[in-house]
């Protein structure tokens, strides 16, 4: 009788151990098993960055990503970019600037922008349009989305 396989990792800052198949892919051990749906189902083909969440602060499609891989990685949902105290700030200025339109796609562009302004707090236009450039919009024109987050930005530091 063998053991179950199980995925031992940091999920939004908390220890996790999980069973988990060798196929698995990330997105379903967080949406079926673990409940956190912020994380969105999309394409399932790694082109709409619905699904993107950070793996040790590198923005991941998990549609794309085994699971099994995140062993003693961190992983961070849209749900673990929310402080206590309420929006972080580019969740605040798509709120304020109206970035949003249905917002399937939101927790994707939330979640890559998170990453590009810890990597780089001062971006320019072009420099937001390419880090977004894999996350897929079919309401907005992106005008707004990259105001957002050069917004954040802004209220940051």
């Amino acid at each position: 009788m063998s053991a179950e396989a199980r995925v031992k990792f940091l999920l939004n800052g908390h220890p996790q151990e999980v069973p988990c198949e060798d196929a698995r892919i990330l997105l379903d051990l967080l949406r079926d098993d673990l409940h956190l749906t912020g994380t969105k189902r999309g394409c399932d083909l790694g082109t709409c960055g619905c699904c993107t969440v950070l793996v040790d602060g590198r923005p991941t499609l998990s549609c794309l990503t085994l699971a099994r891989l995140t062993e003693g990685r961190s992983v961070t949902t849209i749900e673990g970019l929310t402080p206590p105290q309420g929006l972080s700030a580019v969740q605040r200025a798509f709120v304020d600037l109206g970035a949003t339109q249905c917002g399937f796609c939101t927790p994707g562009f939330v979640v890559t922008a998170t990453a590009l302004l810890e990597e780089n707090p001062r971006p320019t236009r072009a420099e937001i349009e390419r880090a977004i450039s894999g996350n897929l919009c079919r309401c907005t024109g992106y005008i707004k989305i990259v105001d957002a987050i050069a917004a954040a930005s802004r209220s940051s530091g």
